[in-house]
């Protein structure tokens, strides 16, 4: 019998909303992206769970950051959309704190899956998320979401122009990707699991101690 995919075996762990409560862990993969970007689509796709990520219709209504199991302290990790309007101040700076020092310092994350929105991509926070964890020299691979949207001439453009853009972060990767067309779903499967394979088979030193 065929193991199932380690993204199919997502389960709830936990919610944290401050660094020393992130729990130990071997190897994990985060998801950002803007508020309704679609990175919770994206990820009730890739795992194959419908409703694993909480999908709101108040952008920015999910504040924490939760922890996925997919194999014993090994997690695809939901981080907090950001870029909502309507967040307090005091509530957007603790959440540019939480999400600047997670990418920045936590020794487990072996890459970060980012969701932009393929009609607008690369906004000022699309940015400073990549401004925040190229440093790492971690692998960053971007999802053009709402590909489903565009004519196949603008999909061309977009990705083309994106990519050209990002070439000056290096260790970038991006695609096209629909959660209602299902479009790249199974070339981003595919590279999460790598990732997560070679994380795993090569852990951080500080991963070893449960790092952050």
């Amino acid at each position: 019998m065929t193991a199932k995919p380690v993204l199919n075996r997502a389960q709830f762990h936990t919610s944290v909303a401050q660094l020393r409560d992130l729990p130990f862990s071997r190897a994990e993969i985060a998801f950002a992206g803007r508020s309704n970007a679609g990175k919770s689509s994206a990820i009730n796709l890739l795992t194959r769970i419908n409703r694993l990520a909480f999908t709101s219709k108040t952008p920015g209504r999910t504040q924490l950051i939760n922890f996925f199991e997919l194999d014993p302290d090994v997690f695809l990790v939901d981080l907090p959309g950001y870029g909502y309007a309507k967040v307090p101040p005091a509530v957007k700076a603790k959440w540019e704190t939480l999400l600047s020092r997670y990418l920045q310092e936590r020794a487990p994350l072996v890459g970060m899956v980012l969701i932009m929105d393929a009609r607008h991509p690369l906004t000022p926070l699309d940015r400073q998320m990549l401004d925040w964890f190229a440093p790492t020299g971690k692998p960053v691979h971007i999802l053009l979401s709402k590909a489903d949207k565009l004519s196949n001439s603008e999909k061309a453009l977009t990705l083309r122009r994106v990519a050209q853009e990002l070439a000056a972060f290096g260790n970038v990767s991006v695609q096209l990707f629909s959660s209602l067309s299902r479009l790249g779903a199974e070339e981003a499967g595919a590279l999460i699991e790598g990732w997560l394979a070679e994380g795993v088979r090569q852990p951080d030193a500080d991963a070893a101690e449960g790092g952050q």
